[in-house]
């Protein structure tokens, strides 16, 4: 095999592999977004370990942890389960993470289906 021949196969295999890992969302983000019940001011903070995702998501209504959590290539999603007024809320999140920017769809208690997005918080 020529050097040219090994060159091409590397660079063929590291680009079939890149996708195999999830985005960097390690971190803080913001998202401010309408609600049946008005204005949801949202943090996330993030914490990626391979295609894991853990942290917690933080509004006025209560901070719950982030619970099956998973990143794939651009492909996010996780569930927060909310004590909301002292009644339980399950939180589904699906995502599409594009640079500083996440644009979620989320399920609420499969009630209410909501569009949010996410920024990096500088």
């Amino acid at each position: 095999m020529t050097y040219r021949m090994l060159a091409l196969a590397a660079a063929l295999l590291l680009v079939a592999i890149v996708p195999a890992f999830g985005a960097d969302v390690t971190g803080k983000w913001t998202a401010s977004f309408e609600t049946q019940i008005g204005t949801q001011n949202y943090t996330y903070d993030f914490k990626v370990d391979g295609e894991k995702l853990t942290g917690t998501a933080k509004s006025q209504a209560g901070e719950a942890k982030i619970e099956e959590g998973v990143i794939k290539g651009d492909d996010i999603s996780f569930v927060e389960n909310l004590d909301f007024q002292g009644q339980p809320l399950k939180i589904v999140y699906k995502g599409k993470i594009s640079g500083d920017e996440i644009k979620f769809t989320r399920n609420v208690a499969d009630m209410v289906t909501e569009e949010l997005v996410a920024k990096r918080a500088k």
